[in-house]
């Protein structure tokens, strides 16, 4: 996996095997992942969307803790994925990166908690499927207009954005900082650390819920 210029963004790019039956590839390996980041992703919910082209869904966050890490591919058609540094007092707070996914090269980009995210379908049924560390919550949820000037992020010139009503609907970065809604780069970075401390369990004791962590699943009793 390579790193991109935001920290806790990195991109896949996997070698894919093509013959006359078609194509296979690895989107998503726990070990390369761990090696980047320093720990591994903790799956809570799988999500898949179907785009008509011009579509422009985010830029979405969550708050932090305990945020919500994606792992975000394209298996079919493309589009352009954005990550953008929303957390306040980041290095490299506003600064945007854009990647292509589409399902021929096959590349996935895994962005941390406290990150932005967005893209724009290229094509129409552009389909994007993306691994969550947490549960929806709307409580938690939050967005920033992805057309801010602020951000000036350069979506691809002769496409009319489409945007959801909540998403046109969304404040600008400053409205957003202003409402203390940004997660700050300091609870990012706890939170980041927290995940790659070695889990207790390890040392022969019990692993502690991380704040807002979800309640292990109980097995029914059989009747």
């Amino acid at each position: 996996m390579r790193s991109l210029s935001i920290e806790g963004a990195w991109v896949r790019e996997p070698r894919v095997f093509r013959d006359e039956r078609g194509s296979f590839h690895e989107w998503f390996t726990a070990p390369d992942l761990h090696e980047a980041a320093g720990h591994g992703l903790g799956l809570a919910q799988a999500n898949c969307s179907v785009s008509a082209r011009g579509t422009l869904r985010g830029v979405h966050f969550a708050d932090v803790p305990p945020g919500q890490a994606k792992y975000v591919t394209c298996v079919r058609g493309a589009v352009l994925d954005v990550v953008v540094d929303l957390r306040t007092g980041s290095p490299t707070y506003r600064a945007w990166e854009a990647v292509r996914l589409d399902d021929r090269d096959h590349r996935a980009v895994h962005i941390a908690e406290g990150l932005g995210h967005a893209f724009m379908a290229l094509t129409d049924d552009a389909t994007v499927v993306y691994l969550c560390s947490r549960g929806y919550a709307p409580a938690r949820e939050h967005g920033v207009h992805p057309l801010d000037p602020a951000l000036a992020i350069d979506w691809p010139a002769g496409l009319t954005p489409v945007l959801s009503a909540k998403d046109a609907a969304a404040p600008t970065l400053a409205e957003a900082e202003r409402a203390g809604l940004l997660p700050s780069y300091e609870a990012c970075a706890q939170w980041y650390a927290g995940l790659r401390a070695p889990a207790p369990e390890q040392a022969g004791v019990p692993a502690p819920e991380q704040a807002g962590a979800p309640a292990p699943l109980v097995p029914a009793t059989r009747r």
